[in-house]
């Protein structure tokens, strides 16, 4: 499942994940029958690349203390020559 979550965030555009990630991110989605709770976050914009985290839990007290959590990175796009 964070696998799935990671892809869906890192397809975005780079403009698309600044867009969105001006502000953490939390939502809850369903897997077999379960909740989960998602949080994704803007840790680096340096202006060469954004550096974005992805963290997961089932809402139960020990998971929430060591969430699953996954980071990647999304290069800004060159400038197109004139």
């Amino acid at each position: 499942m964070l696998e799935a979550e990671v892809k869906r965030w890192s397809e975005k555009s780079y403009d698309q994940l600044r867009s969105e990630l001006a502000e953490l991110k939390v939502y809850e989605i369903e897997y077999a029958a379960k909740q989960y709770q998602v949080e994704v976050q803007l840790l680096e914009d340096n202006g060469k690349y954004l550096h974005v985290l992805v963290c997961m839990d089932d809402g139960s007290i020990p998971a929430s203390f060591s969430p699953l959590c996954q980071s990647f990175t999304k290069n800004r796009p060159e400038p197109n020559p004139a």
